[in-house]
């Protein structure tokens, strides 16, 4: 896709949260030039497993559709660099824990004297403001901090996996935290950078995963927060049949079909049961078939309804009820396990959400797209994952540095 082509993203960031918005800003067609410490650089190479020499599977995708630039902008020399790579950008994401950056001499302040149009995000697990901002964060503590980890003190007195606690309404729906505020940020990137089109005035962005998975999970939230407020509740389903826990509601329910696949059977409007009663003429069901008309919604928590339409479901195949969903509009659709089952699931091949590459050091390579289409465009990877600096000297070049320059940098250790 090349929605953003011209668009320069300047990203300082090591680790899933500022690596995932790039790679979305990027597998978007912006030029995103990965700035790394010149010895080790985004470690996130060196852990999840190894496809070739640090070359983990992470890296491999939410680094891929950047350029990886080696500097150390912590000295004089590297902030000279840097200062003439943000000239020409648009966007600076900063993943590392607020105040890093403004530590090393080249934070928003620095930035924005200098560019006062720049779009920053900072993206982080606390963010940047509040009382936890100032904390490191890794992987589950954002899930932990916005509820959606369930864990208990176990009577040997350590804390376990709460394997039968199910909150129902609560943030379970929540997503990871790290890809759900990237999706957020990068949302949040692009409507400043919108604003700096039609207005010239640039943005600091501060977004926390902690806050993206209690929003994403808007519906169980919203429920939880409001519910004491609710005075009319005939279109509420009961607590046992509640749509984001294991539901004994018969028209909300996953049955099993013909040839042992499973599909979601979600026929709680009037006209999709009415729809699907008439397709499967099965006399025994007419008892059920008005429900409760006057009603949006119908929730039946009826273990015979539920046995009889388990009965039903087997009798024809996962292919053939899709077609009765697009056939007959009952709203029923297939439920997939596997990750292998995700790539052959026809939805997704046709979408082109997963695609093949291959990748000069780590070789074949099973990339996840966008998820969403541009009609006219094609996603593609346009870069690999880059080695550590490897596009250090195609990029000074760029910024006017030559071959002797680049030299001296390099042998003072900037690059």
């Amino acid at each position: 896709m090349r929605l953003l082509e011209g668009v320069r993203v300047v990203e300082c960031a090591a680790l899933f949260n500022g690596d995932r918005l790039g790679q979305l800003l990027g597998d978007l067609g912006a030029d995103v030039i990965k700035v790394e410490s010149p010895k080790v650089g985004d470690y996130l190479r060196d852990f999840g497993g190894q496809i070739g020499e640090r070359q983990s599977p992470a890296h491999l995708q939410v680094n891929k559709n950047k350029r990886s630039l080696t500097l150390d902008f912590r000295r004089n020399e590297g902030r000279e660099v840097f200062w003439r790579l943000i000239a020409d950008a648009d966007i600076v994401v900063d993943g590392f824990r607020y105040g890093a950056l403004e530590k090393a001499g080249v934070g928003y302040e620095a930035i924005t004297a200098r560019r006062p149009e720049i779009v920053y995000c900072s993206y982080t697990g606390y963010g940047a403001r509040g009382p936890y901002a100032d904390i490191a964060t890794h992987g589950q503590m954002m899930d932990a901090l916005a509820g959606s980890v369930h864990v208990r003190i176990a009577e040997d007195g350590l804390v376990k996996w709460d394997k039968q606690r199910s909150t129902g309404n609560s943030v379970d729906f929540g997503g990871e935290g790290t890809s759900t505020g990237a999706a957020y940020a990068a949302m949040m990137v692009l409507a400043a950078y919108t604003q700096r089109l039609r207005t010239g005035e640039g943005a600091f962005l501060d977004v926390a995963a902690a806050d993206a998975v209690v929003a994403n999970a808007w519906i169980g939230v919203n429920w939880a927060l409001n519910e004491h407020r609710v005075t009319d509740r005939t279109t509420v389903a009961t607590a046992s049949t509640n749509l984001y826990a294991e539901s004994d509601d018969a028209r909300y329910q996953y049955y099993a079909t013909a040839d042992d696949k499973i599909v979601l059977f979600c026929a709680i409007e009037p006209k999709f049961w009415a729809n699907f009663l008439n397709e499967v003429n099965r006399p025994e069901l007419e008892e059920w078939r008005e429900g409760d008309a006057d009603q949006p919604v119908d929730f039946a928590t009826d273990e015979r309804l539920r046995r009889t339409l388990a009965d039903v479901f087997h009798t024809r195949t996962s292919a053939e009820w899709i077609e009765v969903a697009r056939r007959c509009n009952v709203a029923l659709g297939p439920v997939t396990g596997s990750a292998g089952e995700l790539r052959d699931e026809p939805h997704f091949v046709e979408r082109g959400l997963f695609v093949e590459g291959h990748h000069p050091h780590a070789g074949d390579f099973t990339y996840i797209a966008l998820p969403g289409m541009v009609r006219g465009q094609q996603y593609e990877v346009r870069h690999h994952a880059p080695l550590l600096g490897e596009h250090t000297a195609e990029i000074l070049t760029e910024l006017g540095y030559d071959k002797g320059a680049q030299a001296e940098l390099r042998a003072n250790d900037i690059i």
